[in-house]
C-alpha cells in the first residue's frame, strides 16, 4: 500500500490538531477539576494527542519546509504575510510544546500526559511555575487568536480573492460546498 502523499498528511494533521487546539481554548484545568477524575485523565490524553500531532508537524516542517503558497491571486504585502502567519502557527505550536514541559519542569510533582509519558523531573520551584504557567496560558490564547487570524485570512482569500484557498486544505468530501 502506497503511504499518502505529504499534503494529505498535512491536511490530516490540520484537522485532526483541530478540535484538540480548540479543546484547550475552552476547556481549563480548573474546568477538568470540577467536573471529577475521569475528565482529569481525558484533558490529559488529549494533551499528549495534541503535543504529539504537534511535535509531528513541526517535524514534518523542519524536514521539508512549508507546504502552503501565497498562489497567483495574492499580491503585494500579503505574499509575505501568508508565510509569516503560517510560520507563526507551526514554531508557535512548538513554543506551547515547550512551555507545557517548562511547566512540568518547575512543578513541585511528576506531571504526566495521559497517565503514560512523565513530563518532565519536578524541580519544586513555585514562583517560576506560577510565571511559566502564565506565560503558558497566554501564549496559547495568542497562538489562538493567530488561528483566527489565519482561519480569517484563508476565508477571506476564498471569498474576495475566489483563489480556492479553502479547498486547499478541505476534505475532498467538501469541495462541492465550497
Amino acid at each position: 500500500m502506497k503511504a499518502p502523499n505529504r499534503r494529505t498528511r498535512i491536511k490530516a494533521l490540520h484537522w485532526i490538531v483541530l478540535p484538540f487546539f480548540v479543546w484547550f481554548l475552552v476547556v481549563q484545568p480548573a474546568d477538568v477539576s470540577r467536573w471529577g477524575a475521569r475528565w482529569v485523565d481525558l484533558h490529559s490524553v488529549f494533551g499528549l494527542v495534541f503535543v504529539t500531532l504537534s511535535l509531528l508537524w513541526f517535524g514534518e516542517y523542519l524536514r521539508h519546509g512549508l507546504l502552503s503558497r501565497p498562489g497567483p491571486k495574492l499580491r503585494g504585502a500579503l505574499r509575505p504575510a501568508h508565510r509569516w502567519l503560517h510560520l507563526t502557527l507551526i514554531w508557535g505550536l512548538l513554543a506551547v510544546v515547550v512551555g507545557g514541559f517548562l511547566l512540568g519542569l518547575t512543578s513541585a510533582r511528576l506531571l504526566w500526559a495521559g497517565d503514560v509519558v512523565p513530563i518532565a523531573p519536578p524541580l519544586g520551584l513555585p514562583r517560576l511555575n506560577d510565571l511559566v504557567g502564565v506565560f503558558h496560558e497566554v501564549q496559547f490564547y495568542l497562538l489562538g487568536a493567530v488561528a483566527a487570524l489565519h482561519a480569517g485570512f484563508h476565508l477571506w482569500r476564498h471569498l474576495r480573492l475566489r483563489d480556492n484557498a479553502l479547498r486547499i486544505m478541505a476534505p475532498k468530501a467538501l469541495h462541492r460546498f465550497l
